[in-house]
């Protein structure tokens, strides 16, 4: 990640030696390794928190799409059940053969016209 040999790290090591001196230095790599383990920790939180809000989202995601599956088997159901009584219903009147051919009729009476003229 930050391609950090070991030249650099003795290089670090002894500048920390001469600034800080003999009798700090433990105290300092202590508290430095303290706070890179809460770094570190703190980081792995929010990163399975992520992960695992992004799982919800899914499971949000495919809940819905099944509630809107649901949905339309539903309507496509009630629009069968209103088909068929359609079909059934005696109070619906029913065209007649004769009343379906008429525009027919009238289109081809309509071209003839047009045709002797």
């Amino acid at each position: 990640m930050f391609d950090i040999g070991f030249p650099e790290l003795m290089l670090a090591a002894v500048v920390a030696l001469l600034v800080l001196g003999p009798e700090r230095l433990p105290g300092a790599l202590r508290s430095l390794g303290l706070t890179l383990g809460r770094m570190r920790r703190a980081y792995y939180n929010v990163k399975t928190e992520v992960e695992r809000e992004i799982g919800m989202d899914e499971v949000r995601r495919q809940l819905h799409n099944e509630q809107i599956m649901e949905d339309v088997k539903r309507v496509q159901q009630e629009v069968k059940a209103i088909g068929e009584e359609a079909r059934i219903d005696p109070t619906i009147p029913k065209p007649d053969a004769t009343e379906a051919a008429q525009p027919e009729a009238v289109s081809e009476q309509g071209s003839s016209a047009v045709a002797k003229s």
